[in-house]
């Protein structure tokens, strides 16, 4: 099989086995419903107020641990016997492609529900919400690929969950500063050309993420 069609059998699987079971995206709704609840009784139960700075920095920590807790599932839970039936049936690039698919889709229409829940729960004063919208699609995608990619490699480990923690923290918190800075200027209703060359530093990430994981988990897989 070409590599296309083994990628595009790998996302079907895995769209597949998600709808059938619902247990990745259940749980990750659960997640954010919770979170987002805490913040609210935290900083509404009392009659609080809650700033543009500090609402935003709220739901991309939020989207940070959902999306740690969506994207870790991607490897770290997968049966042994089915990593050996994928290892004999299919190329490792089709693998590592066909999960960083599914985790840019899984992850940005949970970006895209949590800033629904979000606004609705704990108000919203974006000026610009086509912009952040935009900005929570690049973002959860560059997040997806990111920690799939550092996902592959903890898996590889004995002691995997705790490298995923070590391993994500240095390389996704430049990310999140990225993003809270560009979603800081759709809040205040800044011109647009303002966050483009920091979108495009958002895309070249992705793109670059992505293509290191293709060049270099057949060499994880090997192992």
């Amino acid at each position: 099989m070409s590599l296309f069609s083994e990628t595009t059998a790998l996302i079907k699987k895995e769209f597949l086995l998600e709808f059938r079971l619902r247990y990745m995206f259940n749980a990750v709704l659960i997640y954010l419903a919770g979170a987002i609840f805490i913040c609210y009784f935290a900083f509404f139960g009392r009659g609080g107020d809650l700033s543009p700075m500090t609402w935003n920095a709220l739901f991309w920590i939020i989207m940070l641990l959902a999306s740690v807790n969506a994207a870790s599932r991607s490897f770290l839970l997968e049966r042994s016997n089915r990593q050996q039936y994928y290892y004999f049936m299919a190329s490792p690039g089709a693998i590592v492609l066909s999960k960083l698919i599914y985790n840019i889709v899984l992850l940005t229409l949970m970006a895209l529900l949590g800033l629904a829940i979000f606004s609705f729960v704990m108000g919203s004063d974006v000026q610009d919400m086509s912009m952040f919208v935009v900005i929570c699609i690049i973002g959860s995608s560059c997040l997806a690929a990111t920690l799939t990619f550092i996902a592959a490699i903890a898996a590889q480990t004995q002691h995997s969950m705790t490298l995923m923690a070590v391993l994500s923290f240095p390389v996704v918190i430049p990310v999140l500063m990225v993003l809270i800075k560009v979603s800081k200027g759709a809040i205040d209703g800044l011109d647009r050309s303002v966050a483009y060359q920091d979108l495009i530093v958002l895309m070249a990430v992705n793109v670059i993420t992505i293509t290191v994981s293709y060049l270099l988990f057949p060499y994880l897989w090997k192992n």
